[in-house]
């Protein structure tokens, strides 16, 4: 929806209340055309509730708004006796609409002087419950919200299991966009695959003022903008799915390149305006490397800096299970990144750095080659690694062209080690349009942009049926990667974020556990520790534990001695 658009179904709810409500505003001794104006009949309202006037600002928070519309109406018709059971129920079968009836068709009475206090435990049970809810709604919409790693993009800056608190007000928090949903859920409802909110209506793109701008190699949450998932956790089938903006899947990348930089990433290093990146102290850039022995590996030999649910396998395939091409087919499809080398005149020698898929395993006839493994190291465990007795070379993969990278055009025969030069856009910034720069622009100016059409005729470029050729971009946007190269979905293969999608800046591990929350095994070390930062993190958590202590013994003791008085 449009902002007149808005604009005008505001006024036509405001009429709704005007017409359901006035004859009450008289029985309160008010005037029926206070009933009528914007924003001054909320606060007329709440004094005839006997409401705090600070309420009236939770009525236009989205999201928030929601939850308060049914307390209202309950409190509204509290206040003219109407405080049975069966009346709180038919207001909210009805959503409010049943006001119309109590205006209309009885005869009520004021109660000015009405107790504000619930009738019965599950009354109060119920009134706090309510609040707690929209208090937690209010933060984690628009002040700091919860969040779970749950791949190895990031590893080993941030870990799987880890769990963050996302602040909104670094970068300024989004106001929702999609208004009617379920509160803390994102895009489903929880063991159930339903989704959590309607598509419709949607509200205009608004964010608060932030404290600071997002900086290069911060670590930032964001909706995947390539995201087309029916819900965050499930249906993986592929199918095209329309999801708003805020309810895209949240994503967690190193934010390597910012609005108007210009990256290019060469054997995996990143160069940011033809400089080499220096990447924060804390960030531990990951690659896969072949790893060759001198002997085969035992438990006596293996790298002791080496994790062994970590190794990768390399394999020999015989010639004429590998020229099949329903094999061919499968290998493609499901083995990921591979490099395939002559062992001898009967099999090949295949490097899976992305593992490889059990389907393809039962299709071909295939030996380990007892010496070599491929790993995910980073620089500090490779130097490590190379010191050992048995190493005979460690080896960095590098790709050299990778059909699916961004922008998926023959143009640009690049990888995700060999990329670029690339431009960010910047807002206000215009670029030509051409046919070589055009795929990787013609995605931001339909889609994130909201043009209708890019299309060619000849050398000419025309957007929305009107012949142009340069492009002014309407928002900065950004490039993320994780730190895990070869293991991570990022900026590589879908392109750039817009700064719509931003969600926040990721500030504190409150808890990590290695294997998961049920059964795995707490990681003590990162309990309260900082995202950002130098050094090695320090834990806060004992110094928690310690104010808590103190808070526990101080608030005993003052009830003791309140107690004796």
């Amino acid at each position: 929806m449009t902002l007149l658009q808005w604009f005008i179904f505001f006024l036509i709810i405001q009429v709704i209340h005007f017409f359901g409500t006035w004859k009450l505003y008289k029985k309160a001794g008010r005037k029926a055309w206070e009933a009528l104006m914007p924003v001054y009949n909320a606060i007329v309202l709440m004094k005839i509730i006997n409401r705090p006037i600070w309420w009236t600002i939770l009525l236009f928070i989205p999201v928030v708004n929601l939850l308060m519309f049914p307390i209202i109406w309950i409190e509204t018709i509290r206040s003219f006796g109407k405080k049975s059971r069966l009346d709180s129920a038919l207001v909210l079968l009805t959503f409010g609409f049943y006001i119309y009836y109590i205006n209309y068709a009885t005869d009520v009475q004021y109660r000015e002087d009405r107790s504000l206090k619930p009738n019965s435990i599950l009354g109060e049970w119920i009134s706090s419950v309510a609040f707690a809810i929209i208090a937690a709604t209010l933060v984690h919409t628009y002040v700091m919200r919860p969040y779970m790693i749950p791949t190895s993009s990031l590893e080993k800056s941030l870990l799987i299991g880890d769990f963050l608190f996302v602040s909104k007000f670094h970068y300024g928090a989004r106001v929702p966009m999609t208004p009617i949903a379920l509160p803390m859920v994102h895009d489903s409802i929880p063991y159930s695959g339903l989704g959590s909110y309607l598509k419709k209506p949607q509200l205009p793109y608004f964010r608060l003022p932030g404290l600071q701008k997002i900086k290069r190699n911060e670590i930032v949450v964001f909706n995947w903008p390539a995201d087309t998932l029916k819900t965050m956790w499930g249906d993986h089938s592929g199918k095209y799915t329309y999801k708003p903006i805020d309810k895209k899947t949240n994503y967690v990348k190193r934010c390597v390149a910012i609005a108007g930089d210009s990256l290019q990433i060469i054997n995996g290093d990143i160069y940011i305006n033809g400089k080499k990146s220096i990447m924060p102290d804390r960030a531990k850039p990951q690659f896969y490397y072949t790893y060759t022995g001198k002997k085969p590996f035992n438990s006596q030999n293996f790298p002791k800096y080496l994790a062994k649910n970590e190794r990768k396998n390399h394999y020999k395939i015989k010639k004429e299970y590998w020229i099949d091409s329903r094999v061919q087919k499968l290998f493609s499809k499901n083995a990921g990144n591979a490099y395939v080398t002559k062992v001898s005149e009967d099999s090949l020698f295949v490097e899976l750095a992305g593992g490889i898929s059990p389907k393809l395993l039962n299709k071909l006839s295939i030996s380990k080659i007892p010496n070599k493994f491929s790993i995910n190291m980073t620089e500090e465990v490779v130097a490590k690694v190379k010191k050992e007795a048995n190493t005979l070379s460690v080896k960095r993969l590098i790709h050299t062209n990778d059909t699916d990278v961004f922008p998926s055009n023959k143009q640009y025969q690049w990888s995700q080690d060999n990329f670029g030069p690339i431009y960010i856009p910047k807002k206000g910034e215009t670029v030509e349009l051409t046919h070589q720069s055009l795929p990787f622009y013609k995605h931001i100016i339909e889609e994130y942009e909201h043009n209708k059409n890019v299309t060619f005729d000849g050398d000419n470029v025309y957007i929305d049926g009107k012949l142009t050729k340069n492009y002014t971009f309407k928002q900065d946007y950004y490039w993320l990667m994780g730190d895990n190269r070869h293991n991570s979905l990022d900026a590589r293969y879908w392109g750039y974020v817009p700064f719509d999608h931003v969600v926040g800046k990721p500030v504190f591990i409150w808890m990590s556990f290695d294997g998961g929350l049920i059964g795995g095994k707490p990681r003590w070390e990162r309990f309260f520790t900082t995202v950002h930062g130098e050094g090695k993190p320090v834990s806060y958590f004992y110094y928690f534990l310690g104010a808590v202590a103190l808070w526990l013994v101080y608030s005993n003791f003052i009830k003791k001695k309140t107690k004796e008085s």
